[in-house]
């Protein structure tokens, strides 16, 4: 790396910086509670879709110790369609584990913050940096395609050489004297000015040293291995009701949407017409010759990271004196609860907005985002 490069890189920047405001309320608090909760929160998300789950998180829990004493069922509906429920569990940890082994109060060290649940070097670098002004560079996607774009990097930034490449310039460009300035210009360059799809390159006084824009490489950097094809799987709910209540089970928690509540799940290698399902040996069961169908859906779509979930929903109305061994059928938690009791229940994103319309005939979601 070109240290006259790097020099001029550092001073245009802070330039840029100097002349524009970017709002995020977690920015102007040094808090590491609500920079650790940001950040978490924002994995996976835009600012515009996190700012109103990190505002709501807040609320419901103002500091680390409330988070800590806050049930499964709590944290879940209020992370309800983040996806990636995995990150509100390791939360939850690591909450736990600032009351129980730090009195509530976070680390100001690198490594020990290393050490949480669920932070990585990202985040560690961010609560440091942020909270604590020390000097670790702090490498997301925005400062991956800025340092790609204007150093010309091709090394596939989501490979073990690629995080080490980045991660390695990123610390070199660092000024200790102004670590957590470096890194939110960094961060808000690459999210307002050197954008993915239409980056400002015209306007940008990195222009002229840019190697993407002086090779025309910025649809190309960064560069991305390559990706597996997407597994598929096929889930059929059957939304049972009965006596104004309806049947409700949670996953396992070594599934995806583990912790989640669903309806009664039958799983297929292909997605099964109502007249197929009925025919199944879990619908005889279930429902048998009582049941009156009220309404299906075409299949839905959830795209997941390394799948894509197709899913039909099938409403049954029950007899009142129809009794339903679940248990016999493999399903030992059932619950039934009533409309009402449905909205305090963390849903699968596809199933929420299925709830959220269900009044409406013959759903059909082309996608389902991921979040």
């Amino acid at each position: 790396m070109d240290a006259s490069t790097s020099k001029r890189f550092t001073v245009d920047l802070f330039d840029w910086f100097a002349c524009t405001t970017r709002y995020m309320p977690w920015k102007n608090d040094r808090d590491p509670y609500k920079i650790w909760l940001s950040e978490v929160l924002l994995q996976q998300t835009t600012v515009a879709q996190g700012l109103p789950r990190y505002l709501a998180f807040v609320e419901a829990f103002p500091t680390v110790g409330d988070l800590a004493n806050a049930s499964q069922e709590q944290v879940f509906k209020l992370w309800e369609g983040l996806g990636y429920y995995n990150r509100a569990r390791r939360l939850m940890a690591a909450a736990r584990q600032v009351v129980d082994e730090y009195g509530g109060v976070f680390p100001a060290e690198y490594q020990l913050l290393l050490g949480l649940p669920g932070v990585g070097p990202y985040s560690a670098a961010a609560i440091a940096s942020f909270a604590f002004d020390l000097p670790h560079a702090v490498v997301d996607g925005n400062v991956v395609r800025v340092l790609s774009r204007v150093f010309g990097l091709d090394a596939p930034f989501d490979s073990t050489a690629g995080k080490k490449l980045f991660a390695q310039m990123a610390q070199e460009l660092l000024p200790n004297d102004r670590a957590a300035d470096f890194n939110q210009a960094l961060m808000n360059f690459g999210a307002l000015h050197c954008k993915p799809a239409k980056p400002l390159c015209d306007s940008c006084a990195m222009n002229d040293y840019c190697v993407a824009f002086k090779q025309n490489l910025q649809k190309s950097l960064p560069a991305k291995s390559k990706r597996p094809d997407k597994t598929h799987r096929f889930f059929h709910y059957f939304v049972l009701r009965r006596a104004g209540l309806v049947a409700v089970s949670k996953r396992r928690a070594d599934d995806i949407w583990g912790g989640l509540y669903e309806f009664i799940l039958f799983e297929d290698n292909a997605v099964l017409s109502v007249e197929a399902l009925t025919n199944t040996q879990l619908w005889q069961i279930l429902v048998g010759s009582s049941g009156q169908v009220l309404s299906t859906t075409k299949p839905l779509r959830q795209v997941l990271t390394h799948r894509l979930v197709h899913v039909v929903v099938v409403e049954v109305a029950l007899d009142v004196a129809h009794e339903i061994n679940f248990s016999s059928v493999g399903f030992n938690e059932v619950q039934w609860v009533d409309d009402k009791g449905l909205s305090g229940l963390a849903f699968p994103v596809v199933l929420k907005k299925w709830l959220a319309k269900k009044s409406s005939d013959n759903l059909l979601f082309e996608s389902v985002p991921d979040r």
